[in-house]
């Protein structure tokens, strides 16, 4: 515990490096010289976890770089904003005649393929697609003149 209490100055992260080495010993089992493999193991984790954070650090380093990443993410506006942009979608959905809607859901949300959609509505494939394009235009057009 000592070897890795100095060198990584946490004690929780320190036995989890105890415990991983007893693991690994485990799994070797039987060694001539266990402590010579025991010091070899903690100095493979250290290396492990060293590459770990840097990878970690560079993937940090990353994302504050990106534009646009300084927002917050629970901005109470953009919450409002977006529970208003759905409130709308479902009343655009609500206005969409009554089977176009179900194949729009059926296809768009629940995933289900055209020629299922056809099988159950007793309609060619080529029928959904067009039930699903007027959706489409419909939905589009109603959340564009909203704004």
């Amino acid at each position: 515990m000592t070897f890795f209490l100095r060198r990584v100055r946490n004690p929780g992260e320190a036995e989890d490096l105890v415990q991983e080495v007893f693991v690994r010993m485990l799994r070797r089992g039987e060694d001539s010289a266990p402590d010579v493999y025991v010091f070899q193991i903690a100095q493979n984790l250290l290396v492990d976890r060293a590459r770990k954070n840097r990878v970690r650090d560079r993937y940090r380093e990353g994302l504050s770089a990106e534009p646009g990443r300084d927002y917050d993410g629970f901005d109470p506006h953009r919450l409002a904003e977006g529970r208003e942009q759905l409130r709308l979608l479902a009343q655009a959905l609500g206005d969409l005649p009554e089977r176009t809607r179900a194949i729009f859901i059926l296809y768009r949300v629940e995933n289900m393929s055209q020629d299922a959609i056809a099988a159950a509505f007793g309609i060619s494939a080529s029928a959904v697609k067009q039930h699903v394009a007027r959706a489409m235009a419909q939905l589009v057009r109603k959340m564009r003149d909203v704004r």
